[in-house]
Formats: structure tokens, sequence, C-alpha cells
């Protein structure tokens, strides 16, 4: 299927000529600005697309199924990529914005913007201190990108056939970024509030988390965003929800596994970056509810210490395994993934569309990086 690689050159190309057309902006206002563009182009250059891909399919999946009209028109591709474009730029202000909050020293295998910041400060000599100034621009720059991400988006809807579907796509979009929002919330509460709350709970606490800063923005909301736009059914859109959201719990599951396993050079990040950064996952939630209490104060002390070393980072590794966390993680991916897939195949959708979302759900839980 040529459509999937097709479209991701097409949104890599749009948000090449978006941020080149911005970039003329910013340097009518001031050359200063000129990180911003350097930032912006580093951080969104490559990526998987799979939001991307996610919004197409949805938009495809409610199309008339076996007919030429399936596949989108000129202008109604060229409103596609522009939405698939913003939803990129969204999530990279999201990207931004997370890494101050888990004060995250790499990106995609580059410093993170805001430690890209702090190296202009002090290699400008400029006064103040360099971690305010890195993580006030880095805010600013994550704001920065959640308006081109409007303005992309709001271009992309005045395409849409009707006023209703306008709406409706508008309306998703809303949704999203307030669910997103109050999940990047609910993640930094569980950080720092775990220690007060029920142990019981931690576990569905985790995995509340895991659906609203994650698994709804990372694909139901794609999907529902692009039927939207096509027009979708009430039992369409409620078929796309079934199957994306276990699918994106399966997607952040698997995240969680690579962000305390994963190969650095295929990553990005630092294995076991999520161990120094102390994030309440259902893996360390699992894992610390199989401890006896000693194993579990001690798990608790080094979990979160931006200082671990190598070798403790290996013994909170052999702990999660030890207990079986990590294999019962890994029967969630699955049966999460099983879920979705039977949702889908049973779903009213086109059946191109249905055969392209099955490869790419086993592409997003099967991945590495």
């Amino acid at each position: 299927m040529m459509e999937s690689p097709r479209l991701v050159n097409l949104v890599d190309a749009r948000i090449v000529e978006f941020l080149a057309s911005r970039e003329s902006i910013l340097g009518r206002v001031a050359p200063d600005l000129a990180p911003f563009s350097r930032f912006s182009r580093d951080l969104l250059s490559g990526g998987k697309r799979f939001r991307a891909l996610f919004c197409y399919w949805g938009w495809r999946a409610v199309s008339p199924a076996a007919t030429a009209s399936a596949v989108p028109g000129e202008k109604e591709l060229d409103s596609l990529v522009d939405l698939c474009a913003g939803l990129e730029l969204f999530h990279a202000a999201a990207l931004v914005h997370d890494d101050i909050i888990d004060n995250s020293d790499t990106r995609r295998g580059m410093p993170s913007a805001h430690r890209r910041f702090e190296t202009l400060h002090a290699d400008g000599g400029w006064r103040g201190d360099r971690r305010t100034f890195g993580e006030g621009s880095a805010i600013l720059l994550g704001d920065l990108l959640l308006a081109w991400s409007d303005e992309l988006i709001a271009r992309a809807v005045l395409g849409a056939p009707s006023l209703e579907t306008h709406l409706a796509a508008r309306e998703a979009v809303d949704t999203m970024r307030t669910e997103v929002t109050l999940g990047q919330y609910l993640d930094l509460l569980e950080e720092r509030a775990w220690a007060t709350t029920d142990p019981e709970a931690s576990l569905e606490r985790a995995e509340r988390v895991i659906v609203y800063k994650s698994a709804k923005y990372s694909v139901e909301a794609p999907l529902v965003i692009g039927a939207s736009l096509r027009g979708s059914s009430p039992e369409q859109t409620d078929a796309l929800r079934r199957f994306g959201l276990p699918l994106g719990i399966a997607f952040q599951l698997r995240d969680d596994v690579l962000g305390v396993f994963g190969d650095a050079e295929l990553t990005g990040k630092p294995s076991g970056d999520d161990l120094r950064e102390g994030k309440r996952t259902v893996l360390v939630s699992l894992t610390r509810s199989r401890l006896d209490p000693s194993s579990r104060r001690l798990f608790d002390e080094l979990l979160g210490d931006p200082e671990l070393d190598e070798g403790q980072i290996r013994m909170l590794q052999q702990t999660m395994v030890g207990t079986g966390a990590v294999t019962e993680v890994e029967g969630m991916i699955s049966r999460r993934l099983r879920t979705a897939l039977e949702e889908l195949d049973r779903a009213p959708l086109g059946d191109t569309a249905k055969a392209e979302l099955t490869s790419l759900a086993k592409r997003l839980v099967n991945r590495q990086a």
C-alpha cells in the first residue's frame, strides 16, 4: 500500500514548507529568534508520523468502500495533509513541554529544547540563571508550536464538506487538547503524590494517566479527527474509538517498557531514563505490588533519583523482570492489541483502511523505539 509512505512524505514536506514560511516572520521580528526556527526544524524532522497516519486512515476508513471516491481528491488531500501536519506540530509542542516537566536531557538523540536554550545562555555569557532561562524559553517555544499547529488545523477544517463536519472536526481537536493537558497534570500529580495515595489504587491511577496523557491523543483522537472531517456516522466514530483506545493503551505500555529497557541508540533517550525521572507507570505499579515491604522501600528510594548510576539502573530493571511485572505488561499489551483488532474486524469501515490500520497497529506495539 503506497498511500501511507506517500502521506508521510507529503506531511514532511508540508511541515518543512510551513516552518520555512514562519521563519521569515521570525526573521522580520528579530534575528535573535533564529533558535526558534532551528529548534523547531530539528524537533520536527523525521519521526514515525503515527498520528498523521491514524488521522489519514480515520478519514479513509469512513469513505465509501471499493470506489474511486475512497481516495481523497486533490483538494481533500491538501486539507488532510494540513490536518496531519497540524497534529504533528501539536505533538512537538507537547514533547517540548513534557521534557521540561520531566527534566529530560534528551529528545530524539539531541538535547531537549530547554537544554539547548540553556546552552545558548551559557555560551552567550548572559546574566541570571541559565536553567530558568532555558525552561522559560522552551515553554514559549512549545506555546509557539501549539499556536502554529492551530493555524494548520484551522486551515484544514475550512476544507470540510459541510458546516457540520467542520464543527465535528474542531470539537474532536478541542477535546484532544483538553484531555492531553489534563492527562499531563495527572502524570505530574502521580510522580509527586504517590506516597500519600491509596496503594491499592495505584494501578488504576497509572492506567488513568495512560488513557488521558497518551492513549487518546496518540491513536483514538487522530482517528476520530480524520473521520469527523470526512463526515463519519456515529456508528463509525464509535467503532474507531473502540479500536483506538485499547490500541493507544498498548502503545503507551510499550513506550513504558522502552523507557526502562529501550536501546538508547534506537529510542534517542538514555536507557532507564524513566527510572531516573520517577515515572509512576503501570510497570512500576505492578512491580511495587509484588515486592515485600523491605524491597519496596529500597525500590522507592532509588526510583526517581536523577543520579542513578548504571548499576542501580540494572538493579531496578532486574527487580522489574524478577517480579514478573514485565511479563504481565507484555501480556497486557498483547491483550489490548487483540481487543483492538477484534473491534476493527467487526467495525462498519472500509476494507482497505481496515487492512492498513491492522498493519499500523502491529507496527505501533512491536516497535523498538
